[in-house]
């Protein structure tokens, strides 16, 4: 799970492969949307005022961010936003790490221009 204190699920594409064959469809999003765990929204989600950097985490894998401007950057957070209900849920859950799904969030930002760059730990 990404996150910078929140938990962000980050759906980009709602029928894209990377979701849909985990069992993330339209279907999935509107019925987690009707329980109270998700907020969906056909433009999408951003989150404004970003500086220069920034760091998210990925199961606590840190990814600097570097936007193309010195202030006022804003990103792309997709179509869903976790409710506070989903948050708590979330944090209970025993998500795993997947590498296919980093790379996708990572090829994505690089064609939106954002610069990335992730600490290695050493084995």
């Amino acid at each position: 799970m990404w996150t910078q204190g929140d938990p962000l699920p980050l759906i980009y594409e709602v029928e894209h492969e990377i979701y849909t064959k985990h069992g993330i469809d339209l279907q999935a999003l509107k019925h987690l949307q009707t329980i109270g765990l998700v907020s969906l929204e056909a433009v999408g989600y951003v989150k404004k005022w970003f500086g220069k950097h920034t760091r998210l985490f990925y199961f606590g894998k840190p990814t600097k961010i570097q936007f193309p401007q010195e202030a006022s950057n804003q990103l792309d957070l997709g179509h869903v936003l976790l409710t506070d209900k989903g948050k708590a849920l979330a944090r209970d859950c025993d998500a795993r790490c997947n590498q296919e799904f980093y790379e996708y969030v990572i090829e994505r930002w690089s064609r939106q221009g954002l610069v990335t760059s992730t600490i290695l730990r050493k084995p």
